[in-house]
């Protein structure tokens, strides 16, 4: 899915989309032992702006604990524990992509530079900051150049490093001359993705000390007489760089989408009509196994997930040891699948179960923007169109697409090597265990969002263009809910909003819940802070024909 467009012609749309429902309340729903009866209009609307927000269910089959989450909107970052009040809050300068809570009680975050260059496709950050429990920052890390920003996610290792996602700029010529298919070049070259580590130098600064490159990692079998040339299922453990399933499509943005996307949040001021399609893999997700040294990151643009070893230096990570362990959710990347194949779909939040939890070992993926093949309207793009006709009526079922989280076991075999068949694209062919709504369409995120196995076996999911989090239990009942009612609207230097404004304005990039005992909790008061940060309510805009005549 071109999500560009989606967010250009959906924003456009809602201001005529009547059939949301009308709920303005903002009450903390006490804890109950019933078990929540589900109704499909719960969930129902795109967006959610209007349903009710804080804690909406709270049963005694809840998983104790606390959720660090952080609004896309906001240079805040809240704690709250399960009756939905806000235990703690974390104030920074910069508006907040990612946090992660440490052992020792100090917050680190991927925050959102102020002035970065180039970059323009979504997620951008360029900056790691953390902070102690008081709020006081304590290290500045910046990676924001013209030609590299760090993006969408980071991972804390064991020894104090930095594993973060980060662009890389390859110029046409640079592209043309791997093989790239030159129709298919953006004028302002592309924007593949790498790994680095950072070893932090406080009070500010680092150093990558490792990284890991996509570009050094690419098959072609376009021309032959390029490098890289072969033949494309044949190196199942390399990335086409010409790929037939996947990436981005769709007509290009005008000049005028393109401005009115960087007004509300959804594209920066860099973005060009010459960029628009730089950003090829748009990795979103990066996460490390300590047991196995190993480290998993998403493409959505590309529908894959992909392991790489990071027990190897550097150097060697540019050669044959550095390329994919494994893969999955794509197989017609490699040629070793067809359209048929496909189990991924804009894919976010992938990450191992720990060691210790139900499923320990296996990966968890929130699947994104699922298909349903045959219905009524089979894309998202049909929907919208009947939406702008006179006939409003839309229904979430009607425009066939769906979310679900996903656990599935990758195959390995006696020597920990990830298994692959002649011929034949990486296992498994079905996940171990999946959670979707029951009517499939009421849970739905185009875009965002994630999923965290609990130590007791329950999962915590973030809808994230509703800014919805739940828990259900591994029969898939839901014991605990609450819709993110905060919203900052975060204004950047040159006027332009910071994140999404509009319809997704309640909009959350991941939560992550903490364990009572969590050692980072010693010694601190989690008791309500008083008076609650105030919410944010939702006012539906007026129908376009009031708009004109006003």
């Amino acid at each position: 899915m071109n999500y560009r467009l989606f967010f250009v012609a959906i924003l456009s749309v809602f201001i005529t989309f009547q059939s949301c429902k009308t709920k303005t309340e903002n009450q903390l729903a006490e804890t109950t032992t019933e078990i929540r009866e589900w109704k499909p209009e719960d969930t129902r609307s795109i967006t959610g702006v209007n349903e009710k927000r804080g804690l909406i269910f709270n049963s005694e089959k809840a998983t104790p604990g606390y959720v660090l989450f952080q609004p896309s909107s906001s240079t805040e970052t809240f704690l709250i524990n399960k009756q939905g009040e806000v235990v703690h809050r974390w104030t920074g300068e910069l508006n907040c992509m990612q946090s992660y809570l440490q052992e020792n009680g100090n917050l680190i975050r991927l925050d959102r530079d102020l002035d970065f260059p180039t970059f323009a496709a979504g997620g951008q950050a360029g900056r790691i900051r953390e902070y102690d429990w008081e709020g006081n920052m304590l290290w500045d890390f910046e990676h924001a150049t013209e030609t590299e920003l760090i993006h969408h996610d980071i991972e804390v290792l064991p020894n104090g490093n930095i594993l973060a996602i980060s662009y890389e700029v390859i110029t046409p010529e640079e592209a043309a001359a791997a093989g790239m298919d030159p129709a298919h070049i953006a004028k302002a070259g592309i924007w593949p993705d790498k790994i680095i580590e950072i070893k932090p130098e406080r009070p500010e600064g680092g150093e990558v000390v490792w990284e890991w490159r996509m570009w050094d990692h690419i098959v072609q079998d376009r021309d032959s007489t390029k490098p890289n040339y072969g033949i494309v299922a044949e190196h199942p453990r390399k990335i086409n760089v010409n790929p037939g399933g996947g990436g981005e499509g769709g007509q290009p943005m005008t000049e005028e989408q393109i401005a009115q996307m960087i007004k509300m949040g959804f594209l920066t001021s860099n973005a060009t009509a010459d960029n628009q399609y730089s950003d090829i893999t748009h990795v979103n997700a990066v996460a490390y196994n300590a047991e196995l040294d190993q480290i998993v990151f998403s493409s959505p643009h590309l529908h894959e997930i992909y392991i790489i070893d990071h027990s190897i230096s550097t150097e060697e990570a540019k050669g044959e040891a550095g390329d994919l362990l494994y893969r999955w959710g794509n197989p017609q990347n490699y040629d070793r699948g067809t359209e048929e194949d496909q189990v991924l779909y804009g894919q976010h939040d992938i990450k191992w179960i720990p060691k210790g939890y139900p499923g320990a070992g296996n990966l968890m993926v929130f699947n994104n923007d699922i298909p349903e093949p045959g219905n009524k309207l089979p894309s998202v793009w049909a929907a919208i169109m009947q939406a702008q006709s006179p006939d409003p009526q839309v229904k979430i079922e009607d425009i066939g697409n769906y979310s679900a989280v996903l656990e599935f076991s990758p195959p390995m075999d006696n020597n920990g090597s990830y298994e692959i068949g002649a011929n034949a694209p990486f296992g498994p062919e079905k996940p171990q265990w999946s959670y979707m709504a029951p009517d499939k369409y009421s849970f739905y995120s185009a875009f965002i969002s994630g999923a965290q196995r609990l130590k007791n076996g329950n999962t915590l999911i973030t809808s994230g263009a509703k800014g919805r989090f739940f828990e259900v239990t591994p029969d898939k009942e839901i014991v605990w809910e609450y819709w993110n009612p905060y919203v900052h609207h975060y204004v950047l230097p040159d006027g332009s909003a910071s994140q999404p404004t509009g319809p997704f304005t309640y909009n959350q990039f991941r939560a992550t819940q903490l364990t009572p005992d969590f050692p980072g909790f010693e010694g601190k008061d989690l008791k309500p802070i008083q008076p609650q940060p105030e919410t944010f309510k939702f006012k539906m805009p007026p129908p376009p024909e009031k708009a004109e005549v006003q």
